[in-house]
């Protein structure tokens, strides 16, 4: 037996197709030709800032053995079938493959940690895998190598979760999904333990489904096969199921927030965490976006809660200067009309500094505040007449209205990696993987 990595990417565009839709039809096909998975379909996001990515970024992986004497055929089986179901006419899909076989080198590894944040070169990728000779194909601009390299390279040895995606017949595609919001509310009260980002908890918007033209007809996410296999039994669909499949994945980790950053470090189109002390008071702008800036040692860089982020923007205009935070986001680059912004994600409150504001005395006689009687004047009391010719000050301390910890945006403005509020303390440590009797259909 050969034990043979695949990995594959960008063979989807923004007018329709998935890559693990891709992913679902070449495991039947694998599986027909006896070929064993020793692992579930690995659905690894990358860094959610390349400015070119369709929707999540997602690349797959597959773990599989195979006998030696069915490699090659084995080999392009997989090749047609990423081919066959590839975008390749539209321009801005890069489909790429990539396999590997026997153990996965560290190279590929460090190579697949670096892609969950920064913005890889496609020479880097073609470089590790001249250098570890591994079999690669690459179409159009071959900026799918990058993902597909970085799949295979990432294990997913610490923690991860799981999702059930089942897919449409394709005379649906690019038709309402016919999916009963009742039905999803239920499962999410049974399961909501064991599954997560089912529904907004602000809007009572579900979230199991994606809008656009693609395959996907709905995905369950949750911390074990078990869990979203049963999650989706309980869901009430109006249209044929095609297949279904469940994947091992990172999303709902924090990946790539993995790079802790110094603000005259970073660069455009990066995952950044990055703690600072806040330098400027929140500002709400046109649209309701909320932004303010932060400062360390090495610079000062402008952040953005956007509408989307919805009651989160509130936490983020508590905020004064002085304070000390971790800002968790994505850096948007600089425009002409923009600096160089962190689109906050989440952020955490490490320092609170005392709120003081100054104001007029109060009263001695009947305690109400005093007020101004001009610009070169004392302070009277209008309710008893009481006056004083000095224009003293009080220092009030204010009463925070926020407190130290960690906050994030409702569900509905998560990207695919975000970590849960819920999943904090809950991570899977290691991987165990035991394949559930029935993990694919067909």
């Amino acid at each position: 037996m050969v034990r043979l990595n695949v990995g594959f990417d960008d063979t989807d565009s923004r007018q329709g197709n998935c890559t693990t839709y891709i992913a679902a039809v070449l495991i039947e096909k694998l599986a027909q030709l006896n070929v064993s998975f020793v692992d579930y379909p690995n659905l690894i996001r990358l860094n959610p800032n390349i400015p070119w990515k369709t929707r999540g970024n997602a690349a797959v992986a597959l773990r599989t053995e195979v006998e030696e004497s069915i490699l090659d055929r084995t080999r392009r089986l997989i090749v047609e079938t990423v081919e066959s179901l590839s975008d390749l006419e539209t321009q801005g899909t890069d489909t790429a493959i990539v396999l590997h076989q026997g153990e996965i080198p560290e190279d590929y590894i460090d190579f697949s940690r670096r892609a969950m944040w920064d913005l890889i070169p496609v020479a880097d990728a073609r470089r590790e895998i001249r250098r570890h000779c591994t079999e690669a194909l690459a179409y159009n601009s071959q900026k799918g190598l990058v993902g597909a390299l970085a799949a295979i390279g990432n294990k997913l040895e610490d923690d991860h979760t799981y999702e059930y995606v089942a897919y449409r017949e394709k005379r649906f595609w690019g038709t309402d999904r016919r999916i009963d919001a009742g039905s999803v509310l239920k499962m999410d009260l049974r399961t909501r333990q064991f599954t997560f980002n089912n529904v907004d908890p602000e809007t009572r918007r579900i979230l199991v489904t994606p809008r656009g033209p693609d395959p996907v007809l709905f995905g369950i996410r949750g911390e074990s096969p078990d869990a979203v296999e049963r999650a989706a039994g309980m869901i009430s669909v109006g249209e044929p199921v095609e297949r279904w499949v469940v994947f091992r994945t990172n999303q709902g980790t924090d990946a790539h927030f993995s790079n802790k950053s110094l603000i005259g470090h970073i660069k455009p189109f990066q995952s950044v965490v990055v703690e600072g002390r806040v330098s400027s008071k929140p500002e709400t702008r046109v649209g309701g976006h909320v932004f303010f800036a932060i400062e360390d040692d090495t610079g000062v860089i402008e952040c953005a809660a956007y509408e989307q982020t919805g009651s989160f923007r509130e936490s983020v205009r508590q905020l004064m200067p002085g304070d000390v935070v971790i800002v968790y986001g994505g850096v948007r680059k600089a425009s002409k009309t923009f600096p160089r912004t962190i689109n906050v994600e989440k952020i955490e409150i490490l320092e609170l500094v005392e709120g003081i504001t100054r104001s007029n005395p109060l009263c001695p006689v009947c305690s109400k505040r005093l007020k101004s009687m001009g610009r070169t004047q004392g302070l009277r009391c209008d309710r008893c007449g009481y006056k004083i010719r000095e224009r003293l000050k009080q220092e009030v301390k204010l009463q925070r209205s926020i407190e130290k910890g960690l906050y994030a945006p409702p569900a509905r403005a998560h990207r695919h990696l975000t970590k849960p509020l819920k999943r904090y303390g809950h991570e899977i440590s290691e991987a165990r993987i035991k394949l559930i009797e029935k993990w694919h259909q067909p």
